[in-house]
């Protein structure tokens, strides 16, 4: 089983900028897919971004679309979203998680979830 932690989160101002890192240990991490979800107090886990094993194909959710980029480095086993543009609708805690299935938007198709980053964007 593959361990993931997040890290990168904080505070920042709207219309600023974070890029977050996922980092796997455990066994290798180039195989699956790879996505980023968020979630507030409250609300179910919503998916922001997707990137296939070998970082060709991503998937993007339509309300970071144009502002989140997500990128791979398999050599050594992370996973970023780079976030421009910040919106205090952005405030969440950030997860990535591994998705065996190859790209996937559903949050059942994920597993090994980290235990998150907060950001927290202030107007």
């Amino acid at each position: 089983q593959v361990q993931l932690v997040e890290s990168g989160g904080g505070l920042v101002q709207a219309g600023g900028s974070l890029r977050l890192t996922c980092a796997a240990s455990g066994r290798e991490f180039s195989y699956y897919a790879m996505g980023w979800f968020r979630q507030t107090p409250g609300k179910e886990r919503e998916f922001l971004a997707a990137i296939t094993w070998s970082g060709g194909i991503t998937s993007y959710a339509d309300s970071v679309k144009g502002r989140f980029t997500i990128s791979r480095d398999n050599a050594k086993n992370t996973v970023y979203p780079q976030m421009n543009s910040l919106r205090p609708e952005d405030t969440a805690i950030y997860y990535c998680a591994e998705c065996p299935y190859g790209l996937s938007r559903s949050e059942a198709s994920f597993r090994s979830w980290g235990q998150g980053t907060q950001v927290t964007v202030s107007s």
